[in-house]
């Protein structure tokens, strides 16, 4: 790019002896010469546009490309906390706009800095060189220009970060009505719908136009300042002791060069808007890759747990929240045993399983694997130990047999496969889907009904093989007859491991070892099925809730 204005400011130095020299004395080998050059000196300056042009680009897709990568990966190994107080469209919006501005700022914007800057710098020198008396004035503006661009760069920053949190808005209203599209149309929400995303796109058009206004002055600004720079020359030319010591050619040159010089500076100052952009969008950026990643402080690595898990005085609460979701919450899970976790919604049980798959820390109080506190061993290996089956299922757009396959330590024989499939009954259903195990479901499984996609997920932690199960209300998109025969699935894999199972259905778990009934946070009871029941608390309670017993 330095070449490239190296040449442009080369051909216009030679300006002042073409013209005193060549057509002030009839000189015509100069103007033969310069014939003879002037196609070389573009060919040249054409192979210094394409070297930088090119780099430049690749540049910027290399910076883009490693962006996107670092945040991705950074998502992936951010803990849980933060993915609750961030929405996903944000997060989207920084991996694809904010990239871009990057990008923009990195490729685009770094070419017309360096090739307009050089352009400046060289037509600078060619005035000062033929002229220092009348190029003086630069001399004056030039902080002029200065205080303007850093004036208008902080003014930039600050709407170009508005501009892309806007983005986010917008991403974030559009996911939202397009994963809820049918609550939107049952409940005639489109209006409503319409509405808030009207409004927020209006107010990423108002920050754009700020951006707009903003950029339109500053250009205007700086064009009116070295026009009166010019008029300063002119006049100052007109002196005639001045005029005596110019000749036509180095009064024309400098006049030359002036014009010239107002095409680069409203370039540099229209790119100083993508520049700021792209400083915007690193603060956005690397306020994200500057998180701590999930912390693992474990240095215990388990090929294979018991299964005694063990809370002792446990007390947790979640971020932002005052009331605790757990207080003092004491219990202990003998390998092989099932648990039974019951209550209320919002009384602390889906809590306990994510203190114990480590999602979050206790505020107090510790819980222990194998009587290992679990703060010691390897987040990996501790996942390793533990399968989970909830009631949000997560299908990734992939087929059955990969969904199933998904997060086993080791690779999956068709064998395993097989009676995973059978185990969970999902052969069922196998039949009318085109391609059998190799069908590819969509979408978080959208091609598959919830209580499809439950089996699916039971299938995969049959495969994962792990001492410890978490059961979080596994059966509650099943109908009774499908229930009935999950139920003999997961009975079956509970028998050699660990479960804790969290339910609202008391039909489910009445044949656990222990059942604990949850009550804003704490254990109230517990004991067998049977046990609670004679005690007539507020198991029974529930039990007789859900069976019509008086």
């Amino acid at each position: 790019m330095i070449g490239y204005s190296a040449v442009d400011t080369f051909v216009f130095a030679q300006l002042q002896p073409m013209i005193d020299e060549s057509l002030g004395n009839n000189d015509h080998d100069y103007l033969r010469l310069a014939a003879y050059a002037i196609v070389p000196l573009f060919l040249l300056r054409g192979f210094f546009n394409f070297l930088g042009s090119y780099t430049l680009n690749w540049i910027g897709a290399q910076v883009v490309m490693k962006m996107r990568q670092q945040l991705f990966d950074k998502y992936i190994h951010l803990p849980v906390s933060f993915h609750d107080t961030h929405s996903v469209g944000s997060l989207i919006s920084k991996v694809t706009y904010d990239t871009e501005q990057v990008a923009n700022a990195s490729g685009k914007a770094l070419l017309t800095l360096v090739r307009e800057g050089a352009l400046v710098v060289g037509l600078l020198a060619v005035m000062f060189y033929y002229s220092w008396q009348l190029s003086l004035i630069f001399l004056l503006i030039g902080p002029l220009v200065a205080v303007i661009v850093s004036l208008v760069s902080k003014r930039f920053r600050h709407v170009s970060r508005n501009i892309q949190q806007a983005m986010g808005n917008l991403t974030s209203a559009v996911e939202q009505a397009v994963k809820g599209h049918k609550v939107v149309i049952m409940f005639g929400g489109q209006d409503k719908e319409q509405a808030r995303f009207a409004k927020k796109n209006n107010h990423n058009r108002q920050q754009t136009m700020k951006l707009s206004v903003t950029q339109i002055l500053s250009v205007s600004s700086i064009q009116v300042i070295a026009s009166i720079a010019l008029a300063v020359v002119l006049f100052i030319a007109s002196n005639p002791t001045m005029l005596e010591s110019l000749s036509a050619g180095v009064f024309i040159n400098v006049v030359f060069c002036m014009v010239m010089l107002l095409k680069p500076l409203k370039q540099l100052t229209t790119i100083n808007n993508e520049f700021q952009k792209g400083m915007a969008a690193c603060t956005s950026i690397f306020d994200i890759l500057d998180q701590h990643n999930e912390v693992d402080d474990g240095a215990v690595t388990i090929d294979r747990a018991k299964g005694k898990i063990e809370f002792s005085d446990v007390t947790f609460t979640y971020a932002g929240k005052n009331t605790p979701a757990l207080s003092n919450v004491s219990f202990v899970a003998q390998p092989g045993q099932t648990v039974a976790l019951v209550g209320r919604s919002g009384s602390g049980k889906s809590t306990i399983s994510s203190l114990l798959t480590r999602f979050y820390r206790p505020d107090s109080g510790e819980v222990r694997l194998d009587d290992k506190a679990l703060n010691t061993i390897g987040l990996k290996s501790l996942r390793e130990q533990i399968a989970v089956v909830s009631q949000h299922v997560t299908l990734f757009n992939d087929t059955i047999a990969n969904n199933i396959a998904y997060g086993a330590k080791t690779k999956v024989t068709e064998e395993a496969l097989a009676q995973a499939v059978k185990i969970a009954h999902v052969d069922e259903f196998l039949d009318q889907l085109p391609n059998g195990l190799d069908t590819v479901i969509g979408e978080n499984g959208l091609m598959l009904s919830g209580g499809q996609r439950q089996r699916i997920a039971i299938a995969r932690a049959i495969v994962s093989d792990a001492p410890i199960l978490i059961l979080d209300e596994a059966t509650s998109a099943l109908d009774t007859e499908s229930e009935k025969l999950i139920q003999d699935a997961l009975e079956t894999l509970q028998q050699r491991c660990t479960s804790l199972v969290v339910a609202h259905r008391l039909s489910t778990i009445e044949s656990a070892d222990k059942i604990m009934v949850v009550d804003q946070g704490r254990i109230i009871e517990q004991g067998k099925h049977e046990e609670l029941l004679q005690q007539g608390g507020q198991y029974a309670q529930l039990h007789a809730l859900q069976f019509g017993e008086s």
